[in-house]
């Protein structure tokens, strides 16, 4: 016993090597690592591409192109030739055989890693998601006496290793034969590896081929073209194949320092902030990913780029943009790019630039909040909702020694026809940065006033009644107050244009503020309303002001029945809440309800007096 104790200490010890489920490793890429079985003919590719660029690293002058022929198999499988690096029999056992591990580790390759593609050594494996069994013959071009070998791997986990007398394959590269599992036929059909080569490998820089037909070009931001208008044409039409419609305007995005070629398009019609964007990004050629999210700040949302890069970082699956410093660089310089072009436009093409604002003002105005140099730009172009109709705030500024705005846009339709009569300016700060950026305006345009409009400064500007008037109005005021008192309204009486509007209601958010915490006092229990109370504030009421000039407000004014005055001044305040588009609270409702059925009551009650 003292024996088996002391050895199993050491028998622990003995080293054991992982028996992996190639089945289970495979389920486990088409369901989780990768969004697609399509990406086996990326891997392919990819694999290719890489053993191109390593041959030519060592031999520059030797030829670079992929061939991939569908007619094989019975319809079922694919081939796929490259006159790559190819490997040795030795290279096979050592890298092939071992899952993970990645044939661009080898020696001699790895000084030119930062041309390569692959980043994971997934490789082969990932053909499994569609293919039963592959078949691998390569040639070595950096040991040309050696035979060449064949590898030959099931997706049950075994494979078999063999050497092929010379003339088995002549020159150097590697051919990979695949035969699809059952099910899985359709992704190795003609038309299927056509479409998915040419949007995986359109970018390459090496001569890739489906069938004899053609996979590669440059890329069509580095297409020659006659004029610059023909290049326009060109890029419109392969934004409408790649995203489904006809730019706006196209963005260069050539950031050299950043390893970055490509375009933004305009979109032609106004989107949602956010919504995501979906931009198309190559890595060195090789499509990495069509759904981009971060790839430009989040004000650009009227854009879709595709573009190529060496510099950017793939996740595991390649199939997204990993999220690190080099990418938050590319992200400020792609932003600075299209701010750049909205700088020219403003400086040289005030046409493009009006139809741009047109569509996608919203976007300009989320980067002029946070960019002072492009509010200064903008600032003559961005139209705003006034008093005065449509302008820019350097117009209206001009006009206009005070700014007054509002912050919501049902205080602007609530005073704007008032205030525009009494000569008022006032900027519609409501809608989405428009407030934030009239604040900003001192900013870039010093000496300019901005103020927020409140009541006091609009009841300011209204002509007060003739004094010799005022004490037969005396009755009618105080009975209006005693009306609307208990619903936190205090009344005036002003003289003001237009006269069809008898009565206007004013408030503010310090005002809305008060009213919510005294009714929430009011509902509260003992303890809450002490608190509540605690934080009452000396914020002015909300306030009515009826119009003396008004022909109804005089005839209320001149009545003698005192109910009938408290039903006309309940319906006048219910008439201006309604003007002002403020929701009605409860109380309001009651309000509004008893006025109606008393107007209707001393209705029916003096016609039957008749």
């Amino acid at each position: 016993m003292d024996s088996q104790t002391s050895q199993s200490p050491q028998a622990s010890q003995t080293p054991h090597t992982f028996q992996v489920d190639l089945r289970g490793l495979v389920d486990l890429l088409s369901h989780h690592l990768y969004s697609s079985p399509k990406v086996y003919l990326r891997e392919l590719l990819q694999n290719a591409v890489d053993a191109v660029t390593a041959r030519r690293a060592e031999q520059p002058g030797a030829p670079a192109r992929v061939r991939l022929h569908t007619d094989c198999e019975g319809g079922a499988g694919l081939r796929v030739e490259d006159s790559g690096i190819g490997l040795t029999e030795a290279d096979v056992h050592s890298l092939l055989a071992t899952i993970g591990r990645s044939s661009k580790r080898a020696e001699g390759i790895q000084a030119a890693r930062s041309d390569f593609l692959g980043q994971f050594g997934i490789g082969l494996l990932a053909c499994f998601v569609v293919a039963e069994r592959i078949r691998v013959v390569s040639r070595s071009a950096r040991t040309p006496e050696a035979r060449p070998v064949e590898w030959t791997a099931g997706d049950d986990g075994s494979y078999t290793v063999r050497t092929l007398p010379h003339e088995a394959r002549r020159e150097p590269g590697t051919t990979v034969h695949l035969v699809a599992r059952p099910g899985a036929a359709e992704w190795l059909a003609p038309r299927r590896v056509l479409e998915l080569a040419r949007d995986f490998g359109a970018l390459l820089p090496y001569d890739v081929r489906v069938d004899d037909e053609a996979v590669t070009a440059p890329a069509p931001w580095d297409r020659p073209h006659p004029s610059p208008a023909d290049r326009r044409v060109a890029l419109a039409r392969h934004c409408h194949g790649l995203f489904g419609f006809t730019p706006l305007d196209v963005v260069d995005l050539s950031v050299p320092l950043a390893g970055i070629r490509g375009v933004a398009y305009v979109l032609p019609t106004a989107v949602s902030p956010a919504q995501r964007a979906r931009h198309r990004v190559h890595l060195k050629g090789m499509l990495l990913t069509e759904r981009a999210g971060q790839l430009l700040p989040d004000w650009a949302f009227f854009v879709r780029c595709v573009l190529d890069t060496d510099s950017l970082r793939p996740t595991a699956s390649r199939e997204a943009v990993y999220e690190d410093e080099t990418l938050a660089a590319v992200r400020e310089a792609l932003g600075a790019r299209i701010r750049g072009w909205l700088a020219d436009l403003a400086a040289g093409d005030p046409e493009r630039l009006s139809a741009f604002l047109g569509v996608h003002h919203l976007g300009v105005r989320a980067l002029a909040r946070h960019d002072g140099e492009m509010l200064r730009t903008m600032l003559p172009w961005l139209p705003f909702e006034t008093t005065e109709g449509q302008m820019s705030l350097e117009e209206f500024a001009q006009r206009h020694p005070v700014v007054h705005f509002t912050r919501t846009v049902e205080e602007f339709r609530q005073v704007a026809p008032i205030a525009s009569a009494q000569g008022i300016g006032v900027v519609n700060g409501g809608y989405t940065y428009d407030g934030e950026l009239v604040e900003a305006l001192p900013s870039v345009r010093p000496g300019t006033s901005v103020a927020e409009l409140d009541a006091d400064t609009v009841t300011a500007h209204l002509d007060r009644v003739d004094p010799a008037e005022e004490p037969a109005l005396s009755d009618f005021l105080a009975t209006a107050r005693a009306v609307l008192d208990p619903l936190g309204c205090d009344v005036s009486l002003r003289a003001f244009l237009p006269l069809s509007v008898p009565a206007l209601h004013l408030d503010d958010r310090a005002a809305r503020h008060e009213l919510a915490r005294a009714e929430a006092e009011a509902r509260a229990d003992e303890l809450w309303a002490g608190i509540l109370g605690s934080l009452r504030g000396g914020a002015p009421r909300a306030r009515v002001v009826l119009n003396h000039l008004n022909p109804l407000v005089r005839r209320i004014s001149s009545l003698k029945e005192p109910d009938l005055v408290r039903t006309a001044v309940q319906s006048l305040y219910g008439q201006a809440l309604l003007r002002a588009q403020r929701p009605l609270r409860p109380a309001d409702s009651a309000l509004l309800n008893r006025a109606f059925i008393g107007l209707l009551e001393w209705a029916t009650h003096e016609e039957g007096g008749h």
